[in-house]
């Protein structure tokens, strides 16, 4: 991907009013005035064009949402298009997990194209570019090359290649598609302006010789179309009006519409250079704190296995925020909210974590689980008598329904939620005070066992038969609810809760190896919990939260036998408190 260039960027403020009519982004206002001008027959048609390279992350899903979203609100077409002009680094595997993603935050493309289509077309038109004098084979190195390139404030220097004859340049250029060439040996520039100060201008590469099989193409070519040349020109031949992208684009955009004035003089439609062509438009980026959107750095921490693969929870990409339980819906409303500018920004982690909840809240089913267990015994409770409690499954919404929790003598409850000798506003379990036992009975606390290194190990306490919830005697004041399992009646689980994946706010402006700056306390695993049974039936893709503890889902390696959960956010950003 090419370099981020940041000169001369226009800095637009967009408002965005919580009033019902909300403002345009500054998109949706160019989007407009195209259509007021009647360009392109007033046609919108939109492109999400991914290198099938890695996977998706939350930076590509703002992309994703700008591009369906401009497309659906003036009754377009946005179709997906796989940039796969180099074979080194792309296979069919990133392919299927871009469509997963796409179709999982809930978008419905038009039709699917590659790059690889137009190969036959690109090379044409390199054929065609040579023959009128606008491209020429160079034979130089990378390094030779990169030397004359210049500086931004001093023109380059011309390649001794320049003003070889046509039909050299022609047959040079074929040769470079065989199986013989000598991949770094030869290239084909453009000839543009090497005094340009725009450095994209000083006769980009256009093809260079790659004898890697590709995913679709196989051995069929061996010389590839450079990013640069294909991106545009997929565009055009597609018949896309506005190519949507991010800024570091911005100094690639002359480029991009010089080589569609090429092409618009190809195939005779130069008299009417600004119309019926793709219009580049740049937004900026979105970047997350405590991680990074790199590809090359997320490669980096999948293949050292610094993390557990591209859908580790931890990891920035959409399919390890799916399986960590963040819903499409919340990444959607989040991308919303901080909106399209013109300049970057680093949006707080914080502010995802915030959407995630406010969705969560509404779609999450309730479940009680312990996370940290002590076992409380209800004295006064019969031997071996159960009853079957009623659980609302979200209070959110009463469609959702009820299920029922197994109540005992024998429960466990979470260790932090007593104290012996607590202070006057604990509102818990502790001796002589009566708590609530959610959706059972009032109980009030007799003391407790420990061990002969003072741990507690029992907790005792007396339940008011009279107090079960639905009864009159359930209704008088207590200040405290506790979530509880039934030891008999619930599975162990493994819980896995995250940290951000990074130490530092902006990993990547800090100019250390960013190995140095991984948090090494990002996972933390949890293998001596329990979760009533009804929650530990749950399968990855349903959303929970476990009462007075946070959001939860079902992990890919849960199983029967053994109930593994991610955390996916607390009920409060508590994280935020302890690193004031």
């Amino acid at each position: 991907m090419p370099n981020s260039y940041h000169q001369n960027i226009m800095t637009i403020t967009v408002e965005n009013n919580s009033d019902e009519k909300k403002s345009l982004n500054f998109v949706e206002q160019l989007v407009e005035e195209d259509i007021a001008e009647g360009k392109n027959g007033k046609r919108i048609q939109t492109r999400f064009p991914p290198e099938p390279n890695g996977y998706l992350h939350i930076g590509h899903a703002k992309a994703i949402c700008m591009d369906f979203g401009i497309a659906e609100k003036y009754k377009g077409v946005c179709n997906l298009r796989f940039d796969d002009t180099n074979p080194s680094k792309e296979n069919n595997e990133y392919v299927e997990n871009i469509l997963n993603d796409i179709s999982w935050l809930g978008f419905k493309w038009g039709n699917i194209y590659y790059a690889s289509d137009y190969f036959e077309k690109l090379w044409q038109f390199a054929v065609w570019m040579i023959r009128q004098g606008n491209a020429y084979v160079d034979e130089q190195t990378a390094e030779q090359i990169a030397e004359q390139k210049g500086t931004p404030t001093t023109p380059g220097t011309p390649s001794p290649y320049r003003n070889r004859p046509v039909e050299e340049s022609v047959a040079l250029f074929n040769k470079m598609n065989t199986a013989d060439a000598v991949e770094g040996s030869m290239v084909l520039r453009a000839k543009l302006d090497m005094a340009n100060p725009n450095m994209h201008f000083r006769d980009p590469i256009m093809y260079r010789i790659i004898h890697t099989p590709h995913h679709r193409t196989g051995t069929k070519w061996n010389c590839y179309p450079m990013y640069d040349f294909a991106h545009g020109q997929s565009d055009y031949f597609e018949g896309v009006t506005h190519s949507i992208c991010t800024l570091e684009f911005v100094p690639h955009r002359p480029l991009y519409d010089k080589f569609i004035d090429f092409l618009k003089d190809m195939d005779g439609t130069a008299d009417n250079l600004n119309d019926n062509r793709p219009r580049q438009i740049e937004f900026n980026r979105l970047n997350l704190t405590y991680t990074v959107m790199s590809k090359r750095k997320l490669h980096t921490l999948v293949d050292e296995q610094l993390v557990s693969g591209w859908d580790d929870p931890r990891m920035p990409t959409l399919c390890g925020m799916r399986r960590r339980g963040y819903s499409p819906e919340s990444i959607r409303r989040f991308i919303d909210s901080i909106g399209y500018t013109k300049f970057d920004a680093l949006n707080d982690v914080a502010l995802l974590e915030a959407a995630v909840r406010d969705d969560l809240n509404k779609i999450a089913c309730r479940v009680s689980a312990v996370l940290n267990p002590v076992k409380l015994v209800i004295t006064n409770y019969p031997d071996g008598l159960t009853e079957e409690m009623e659980a609302v499954n979200n209070p959110e919404n009463e469609a959702d329904g009820t299920h029922h929790i197994t109540f005992s003598k024998h429960l466990w409850i979470e260790r932090d939620d007593f104290m012996e000798n607590a202070p006057k506003k604990f509102f818990r379990m502790t001796p002589e005070k009566e708590v609530r036992l959610k959706n059972a009975y009032i109980v009030k606390c007799t003391g407790c066992t420990k061990d002969a290194a003072g741990n507690i190990i029992e907790i005792q306490a007396e339940y008011d038969p009279d107090s079960k919830s639905g009864m009159d005697g359930a209704n008088r004041k207590v200040k405290g609810t506790l979530h509880w399992v039934s030891a008999d009646h619930c599975k162990r689980a493994e819980i896995r809760e995250y940290d951000r994946l990074f130490s530092v706010e902006n990993p990547s402006a800090d100019e250390r190896d960013f190995h140095d700056l991984l948090n090494p306390d990002s996972l933390h695993v949890n293998r001596e919990c329990y979760v009533e049974n009804y929650a530990a039936d749950k399968k990855a893709g349903e959303y929970l939260q476990f009462q007075r503890i946070g959001y939860f889902m079902a992990d890919l390696d849960s199983t029967a036998e053994h109930p593994v959960f991610n955390k996916t956010v607390g009920l409060k950003d508590t994280w935020a408190k302890q690193n004031k």
